[in-house]
């Protein structure tokens, strides 16, 4: 059994603060930061935690990287948990945001910012790659078993991951009973 580490809400603050500010790339970019921050780091999650946590801030509508700050920060410290945690991981990137609105009409042509932006993509797409495959261990994908997020991903170009999600909720709830009652 872990001992988890219990966060103030003042620690959930400042946690999701440094993630919302050294993340480039948006919410799923912010997942090898969370996962170092709250399961390696703090100890305040276990792995197992951390990918439902992750798995149902993927399956709730809204901006992804609240929706797990939200969760983390309900599970930790109940509602001002939650509050602290959101304010904390969007504060900078609403700032910046606001800035960048305020002076993108003078700098959109600018070959340099044109190339800063063309140099971040690679690293965004690994900073997402990269903890979907330690995520895959953590949720003990294998290869008899991995056609089901293939088969996902294939779904979702055809019809709406809304139906996808549902699908796979009654899948996971009504497969294992007729598997254990077949054996």
């Amino acid at each position: 059994m872990l001992s988890y580490f219990v966060m103030t809400c003042l620690q959930l603050f400042a946690s999701f603060f440094r993630i919302g500010t050294f993340t480039i790339g948006g919410g799923y970019a912010m997942i090898p930061l969370m996962e170092e921050e709250l399961v390696a780091k703090r100890k305040c999650l276990s792995r197992e935690e951390f990918l439902d946590m992750l798995a149902l801030a993927q399956a709730m509508p809204g901006v992804f990287a609240v929706n797990m700050a939200t969760s983390v920060g309900y599970k930790l410290r109940g509602f001002m948990g939650a509050v602290c945690a959101i304010v904390g991981n969007v504060l900078v990137p609403v700032v910046c945001i606001l800035l960048l609105a305020m002076l993108f009409s003078q700098f959109k042509d600018n070959v340099y910012v044109e190339n800063v932006f063309k140099g971040i993509r690679p690293a965004v797409v690994a900073l997402i790659a990269a903890p979907v495959f330690r995520l895959a261990k953590t949720a003990k994908l294998s290869w008899r078993n991995c056609w089901i997020p293939i088969l996902a991903v294939v779904l979702i170009f055809f019809i709406s991951p809304v139906w996808v999600i549902l699908a796979g909720v009654l899948l996971g709830i009504f497969l294992p009973s007729v598997i254990t009652k077949n054996k």
